[in-house]
Order: structure tokens, then sequence, then C-alpha cells
């Protein structure tokens, strides 16, 4: 099921590459929605913003190993391009060991300084031992997190985006039973929430990882493919360490803007914990869309195809844009009926705190789409480090203006919400400035 990304119609090939990696990533948001949207409905706003808080934290680090398995996937994608197999195989031996160390090392600190993350976190008292008893069992998988991610890239970089989606539709499916099981018949309040979990990813770790075991002879390495190449494991080390620095950052950021958020209360929390999952599933597309771009790049780049980046990347812009436009419509009209999927009607002030980010956040999603593509660009070109900057740029802006707004009596919460579109648009224009300056791809420079 492998798929040439680099022969075909320009535009076919990017959405039929991209939508099950969308679908995809919509099922994996389902692990901590359907926490969310149980423990919201069934359990109050108390475990709700405890679970809220947590998925931060869970994001900013998983994070760290996604960026690394993108990074090395980029590698993987013009090395699959340029059918240089040998260094193929050698990439994802060096890369496996390299990725898999790092992830058994944040799986153990993060165990190990669990009580100290709470506070930096800011956890209000009242919800300190739940949110804690959540992560605790949560980032026991972090090494599912790591094999299910690992192969998964693997798969993308050589055009096949349709098996990773499989095993986490079953997987998402697995966790939501089990999150009715453990929560409203056994009773066992966010920990049962957090083991439905890890065990429904724990499923899609272990099918992905057998699948590509089997079924995919490019991974069928000799022993002279299992040496460190000074070269190769250089590209590795600096395309997944930069785009990892990259994901990192982001989550990063938004781990900061949930520190201030909490210093607001639990109904505060309590309404961003959900409008967040709503945020999330609205933009994902796009953010999967730019993924998906990137592996296009990165193929055609290995291939030397320039002319096909360049009709590559006006479809892309394109359609990103109807998208956006399309989406930015949708939650704007209907941020407030948005919000009672995850909150009760009665909670009348966390709905209208919810409905506020959601109406600001929604008119400026075609910022975050650009943002997307342009780290996609950048990353499939080789130039991870410019992905690097702008993620800065963003998420610098982002932070540094909540931060002053916020306590601003007159401004209050909606300077939190409105400093991310501004960060936004600041690293789209500073993408597009660097761009047209260097002449990526323009017939002069090619």
């Amino acid at each position: 099921m492998q798929k040439d990304l680099t022969t075909g119609k320009v535009t076919s090939v990017m959405l039929r590459f991209a939508v099950p990696m969308i679908l995809g990533n919509l099922l994996q948001q389902l692990y901590n929605v359907a926490d969310t949207l149980i423990v919201g409905k069934y359990l109050g706003a108390g475990p709700l913003a405890a679970v809220g808080s947590s998925f931060t934290l869970m994001v900013f680090l998983t994070s760290i190993i996604l960026g690394l398995c993108m990074g090395s996937g980029i590698v993987f994608s013009m090395l699959f391009g340029g059918r240089d197999m040998e260094r193929l195989k050698s990439s994802i031996f060096i890369s496996f060991v390299l990725i898999g160390v790092v992830s058994l090392m944040i799986n153990i600190a993060v165990l190990c300084l669990l009580s100290p993350l709470m506070s930096i976190l800011q956890i209000p008292a009242d919800i300190l031992p739940e949110t804690k008893e959540y992560l605790g069992i949560i980032f026991c998988g972090i090494m599912f997190t790591f094999l299910y991610n690992y192969f998964a890239a693997l798969l993308r970089s050589m055009g096949n985006s349709v098996v990773p989606l499989v095993f986490l539709a079953a997987s998402a499916i697995i966790n939501i039973l089990l999150d009715l099981l453990f929560v409203l018949t056994f009773h066992m309040g966010v920990g049962g929430a957090a083991l439905a979990t890890i065990i429904a990813q724990g499923i899609s770790a272990a099918g992905i990882t057998v699948y590509c075991l089997r079924r995919l002879p490019v991974i069928r390495i000799s022993r002279r493919h299992m040496r460190f190449d000074r070269e190769l494991t250089r590209d590795i080390i600096q395309y997944s360490s930069l785009t990892c620095i990259q994901q990192s950052i982001m989550n990063f950021g938004i781990l900061m803007i949930q520190g201030l958020v909490n210093s607001f209360g639990v109904q505060v929390m309590a309404a961003f914990a959900a409008a967040v999952k709503i945020d999330s599933f609205a933009y994902m597309p796009v953010q999967d869309f730019g993924n998906a771009f990137s592996t296009f790049i990165a193929q055609n780049f290995g291939a030397g195809k320039t002319e096909r980046i360049r009709t590559g990347i006006r479809s892309a812009i394109g359609t990103a844009v109807i998208f956006c436009l399309f989406i930015s419509a949708a939650v704007v009209i209907f941020a407030d009926k948005l919000m009672l999927i995850f909150i009760q009607p009665k909670e009348t002030e966390i709905i209208a705190i919810g409905t506020q980010y959601l109406r600001i956040e929604g008119l400026c999603y075609c910022g975050i789409g650009c943002l997307f593509l342009l780290y996609g660009l950048y990353r499939g070109i080789g130039k991870p480090g410019i992905s690097v900057v702008l993620t800065v740029i963003s998420l610098g802006t982002r932070v540094l203006l909540a931060y002053i707004l916020a306590p601003i009596p007159s401004i209050g919460l909606p300077g939190i919400w409105w400093a991310i579109p501004i960060g936004w648009f600041l690293a789209d224009a500073a993408g597009l400035l660097y761009y047209k300056y260097n002449g990526f791809f323009t017939r002069h420079h090619s």
C-alpha cells in the first residue's frame, strides 16, 4: 500500500494521502475527548478541569516523541523519493534506537517528577489528587505513544496513510467502550478514564508494530544496516531534533497559557478545557493537511521535481483557505451549541466563557491554516530550523501578549484569547517574507 507522491495529479494525490491522516488524527483526539465528554457529563466540573489541565501537559510531553518521529519521517520520505533503499534501511534502524531511548528517558523522568509538575502548572488544591491520579496512569503509556507514532511516520513517509488510520479507528472504539465501562459501570473515576486511554493506545501500538514487521519489506534490515553511519545519524538527529523542538515549543507555549488560565479558577479551567477540544477538532484537518503536504514536498524534493513542488504549493494554499473559511463560519455561528457537547446546560457561565473563546479563535483559522502549510513546506525542503523560528514567533507573541493583557482589569480573559491569533498572523508574515526573499522554487531560482 505504498504510495509514490512524485507522480499523478497533484491535488488529488495530496488529498488522497491527506484524508486518512485527517481522519486518523481526529480519531486520536477521541482518546482524550471521550475522557472529557464522559468525565464532564457524569463526574462534574472539578474532574473535567483535572482532565483538561492534564491534557495540556500530556500533549506537551508526547509532542517531543511526535516531533522526533515526524523529523525522521521527513528523512525517510526524501530517501524513498530518491529510491535510496539501502540508506533508508539504515536510517530506520538509527532513528528507532535514538527515539526509543529518548522515549524511555521521558517515561522515567515524568513518573519521577509528577509532583513538581503539578506545582508548575498551578493546579488548584481541590482537584490536585484527581489530576495526579489521571496523569500517573496516562504517563505509563508513553512507550505506546512512541511505537505507534514511529511506525505511523514510517508508513506515511512511503505514502501509506491508510494503515495508521485502521489501527487508530479500532483503538478509538475500544477507548470509548472502556471509558463507559470503567467510569459508569465500575465507578473508577478519572483513573478509569485514564486506564481506558492507555489500554486503547497499547492496542494501536501493538497492532501497527506487528503489521510493519510482517508486511513491510523495507524494514527487514540486515546486519550491515545496523550501524550508526555518521552522515545519516547527523541528518536524523538534525531533522528529528529540530522538528521535536518545534513541536515541543508549540505545546510549551500552550502549557504556559494553561498555567495562566488556571489562575482564573475552576470554572475558567473547565471552559478552556472544553473549548480547546472543539478548537483542536476544528483546525485539526488543516494541521494534518500540512503534515501530508510536508511528505509530498519531501518525496518530490528527494526526486528533484521542482515544477511539481510549485504546483503543489499553489494547490495546497487554495485547499487550505477554502477549508478554513468554511470551518470558521461553522464555529463562530454554532459556538454556544458546540460547548453543550461537553458542558451541561445549567453551567451557563462556563458555556459563556467557552463561547467567547471559540468566536475569537474561530474568526482567525486562516491564520493557523497558513502557518501549518509553512511548517510543512520548510520541513519538506530540509529547513526545519525555519519552522522552529516561526513557532517561536507564534508562541512567543502568544505567551507575551497573554501575560501582559490578562492582568489588565478592562481586558482580562479576552486578552488571552486574542493573543493566540495575533501570534499566528505574525508568524505567517515572517514565513512568507522569508519565502519571498529566498525565491524558493521560482523559475529563476530553480
